[in-house]
This record gives structure tokens, sequence and C-alpha cells, in this order.
């Protein structure tokens, strides 16, 4: 049973082809509540490279497919994050969404503006070498399977510690919504679910889905809420769509198709 229907659900750093992503975990959250509009709020995949991706990262590009049709009436955007940089036209082929650089919308007389939050992060504009040398060494402790990736997740938490990015990047985003008029802004890049205000402007990052603890936001009559995704107990398989006709244990027609789709826009 779903729960009350949210104006806008806000998630990012998902990091699809990535060992640590919780793409499953995303599906079973974006199937249990109910929404207007879906903001992939930037680092939805990891890398270029398509051949990482697991069954169940496609199960997640074909449920969010599914939900950007217009029959569906849920409006689905996505805000480009660095590690979907070179990624545009295939999203919008692969998946047949709109893609943003930062994106507004108005709900019960307030602003909000959604940006990754990459722009603000100084070390990654101005140390393009480095910062692409620490991705390949993190890609690669992923890799390790180290006590289910408490290693990769480890070296994730003390990189953005050492930069100080949560602060770095909330006072950007709080300085471009004062300029855009904005009330509300929204970030992800940094991993931690933040939640906090400046002059009158509240700013609240997203988390990530790449850690123990898999965040996201939603926004509705009770304004903007920080959650905390928890499993349910007796949760099945959340890659099998309730309304998909395959036969168990098939590989989905659709997931077929997103595939083909991908390396023909590549």
């Amino acid at each position: 049973m779903q729960e009350a229907c949210f104006d806008t659900v806000i998630l990012s750093d998902i990091h699809l082809g990535s060992e640590t992503s919780r793409a499953s975990d995303v599906l079973a959250m974006l199937k249990s509540i109910a929404f207007k509009r879906l903001v992939l709020l930037g680092d939805i995949f990891n890398d270029l490279n398509f051949s990482r991706l697991k069954k169940e990262h496609w199960h997640l590009l074909s449920y969010i497919r599914k939900l950007s049709n217009p029959k569906r009436n849920v409006e689905v955007v996505w805000v480009e994050g660095n590690h979907d940089q070179g990624l545009t036209d295939v999203m919008s082929h692969l998946v047949g969404v709109e893609v943003y650089q930062e994106y507004t919308w108005d709900y019960r007389g307030k602003r909000y503006l959604a940006i990754h939050g990459h722009q603000f992060d100084r070390f990654l504009i101005n140390n393009l070498l480095l910062s692409g040398i620490g991705v390949f060494i993190y890609t690669q402790a992923q890799r390790l399977h180290f006590f289910e990736q408490k290693l990769a997740r480890f070296l994730d938490r003390m990189s953005t510690s050492w930069l100080r990015l949560s602060d770095v990047v909330s006072a950007g985003a709080l300085n471009l919504a004062r300029h855009r008029g904005a009330d509300v802004v929204f970030c992800g890049h940094t991993h931690e679910a933040t939640a906090r205000q400046h002059q009158g402007i509240h700013y609240y990052n997203s988390g990530c889905w790449t850690n123990s603890q898999a965040t996201y936001l939603t926004v509705g009559e009770d304004g903007v809420q920080v959650h905390e995704y928890q499993p349910a107990p007796d949760a099945t398989d959340s890659s099998k769509d309730s309304d998909s006709s395959q036969t168990p244990g098939a590989t989905p027609q659709l997931s077929d198709s997103l595939l083909a789709g991908a390396y023909a826009a590549l």
C-alpha cells in the first residue's frame, strides 16, 4: 500500500555501474510511494561504461522509462551530475526524460531549485586529472568486495571529509539560490544527507544510494522531508515489476531495448 502522494521525490548519486550501487533498493522505494514529479539529481550513472550495468540497474532504468510515459502523469527530470557528463543525449534517448543543468519549479507559493552541486566543488574543477585518478582508485576498490564494499565506502567518506565538500557545496548552492530567487535549493554530490538554513533560504542535500544509509527527499504538504530508506523485512525481489508480463527468470524485453538503445546512442 502506497503512502500519501508527494508533489516531488528527489534522489541522487545512484552511480549505476558501480559495485556499491543500491539500484534494487531505489526501485523498491520508488514503487512504495506515490508522487507527481521525480527529480534525478545527478550522478545516476557512475561512468560511460555501460558494460558494468547489472540486471538490477537495467530494471531500474526500465521503470524510470515507464514513469516518464505521459499516461503515468509523472514528470521525470534529470539534472546532470559530474559522473553523468557525456551521457546527456544517451539518457534522453534511453529513458525519455529531459536533462537540465539546473531545474526550478514552484509549489505552494515557494520556488525550488535543483542542481547537482559539483559546480561548487573547486577542487574537482581545478584538478580534473587528480580527480580522475581518485575515481579510478575508488572504482578499483569497489571491485575488491572487501567486507561488503566497506573499503570503497570508507574512501568515499574520507574524500568528502577531507575536502569539506558539504560546507563548500551548501555555501555555493545557497548563494546561487539567492541569485535565482529560490526559497529552497537541493543538491547531491557530497553523498551526505544535510539540511540547513541561511538568511531565510533552505538547503537540502539528498545523500546517496551507495552507502549503508541510503536517503532521499520529498516535497509535499508537510514541507521538505529527509528520508532514510529502510527495506521491508519481507521484501521480495523489487526488480520484478508488478505490471510486467515477462516469464519468471527471463530478462525483461524493455531492458533489452534499453541496452540496444544505449549502445546505439553512444
